[in-house]
């Protein structure tokens, strides 16, 4: 749907469908006519409206969120690869211990999907749940089943909101993945 801001836009394509048809106007008359699509008098009061939405959202455009990456409890490093690498397919983008013999915080992803693993007591509580929005939940859920993972046989669920299938870690940390 077109707002305000797209008017320049809709002026320069007008013309161009125009010209095309060999029908000339100038651009301040195409500016004229969007404006009156609008229900606006004049383009002057189409342009302060502009401005002011402008100004408005460049104040919220300040915040900008980007990806979570929820933090994931683990207590063995062997098991968690078994798990995260082996069977979920991830890969270990980074491995971080303040020294010998420290709990280890790691990053592990798969395509835009990043996880923390952190063996610190105080990061996370196992026992978690998160949510997995994704597309191909139906070969992913196939390329795990035939991992034959021995401790887990996910499942596919038909559910109200899409496809889900659920797996959990051997630290009781559960992830839904789900398809729309």
């Amino acid at each position: 749907m077109r707002t305000y801001r797209d008017a320049k836009a809709m002026a320069k394509a007008m013309r161009e469908a125009l010209a095309e048809r060999k029908l000339d106007i100038q651009h301040n008359e195409a500016l004229e006519i969007v404006a009156r699509q609008f229900g606006l008098d004049t383009w002057n009061i189409l342009s302060a409206k502009i401005a002011e939405e402008v100004g408005t959202t460049a104040r919220r455009d300040d915040i900008a969120f980007e990806q979570a990456v929820p933090i994931v409890r683990i207590f063995d490093v062997a098991k968690a690869h078994e798990f995260y690498l082996e069977f979920l397919g991830f890969s270990v983008d980074w491995e971080h211990r303040f020294g010998e013999n420290f709990p280890l915080y790691t990053q592990v992803s798969r395509g835009d999907l990043k996880l923390h693993l952190s063996e610190h007591a105080g990061d996370a509580t196992p026992g978690g749940n998160m949510v997995v929005y994704m597309e191909g939940i139906r070969s992913f859920h196939a390329e795990l089943l035939a991992k034959n993972y021995r401790y887990m046989k996910p499942g596919l669920e038909k559910q109200d909101w899409g496809l889900e299938m659920a797996v959990t870690d051997p630290f009781n940390n559960r992830m839904r993945f789900m398809e729309r």
